[in-house]
């Protein structure tokens, strides 16, 4: 496995995702951010952010598996998220949760939750991106 991932010592143990990811691999894969969209284009859970961020994981992981990867192979994940607040991180903790039951992992590489005020047409609530490593 190209990726090892850890929670450094002197650090907060974080639930759903490591601090750290080290890479040993030698092809970069970058997944564009993947929206709710399904592959005819049609936006899923409409105005439900657990839907959508399931969706959007999903997305990712269609991507990584056209690249010969999975989400083991994940260093790091973006997720931006419209109108963050933190009383919506239980929606985006079930959506990942359910996202995991479907793919049957744990996508936990360390992560960067960004709030925007608006991403590319006005049914979309999140949007993710990853960046992975393959041997």
């Amino acid at each position: 496995m190209a990726i090892t991932l850890l929670n450094p010592g002197g650090l907060p143990e974080i639930d759903v995702y490591r601090q750290v990811s080290i890479a040993s691999g030698t092809k970069l894969v970058f997944v564009a951010g993947q929206v709710a969209w399904d592959a005819e284009g049609r936006t899923i859970g409409e105005g439900d952010l657990a839907a959508q961020v399931e969706q959007c994981y999903v997305n990712v992981a269609t991507a990584l598996a056209e690249a010969g990867g999975s989400f083991d192979d994940v260093a790091k994940l973006n997720l931006h998220v419209v109108d963050w607040t933190p009383d919506k991180m239980p929606l985006l903790l079930e959506g990942m949760a359910r996202a995991a039951a479907r793919l049957g992992v744990t996508p936990v590489p360390p992560a960067t939750l960004l709030g925007v005020a608006a991403l590319d047409v006005p049914e979309h609530l999140v949007e993710i991106e990853a960046t992975a490593v393959l041997d």
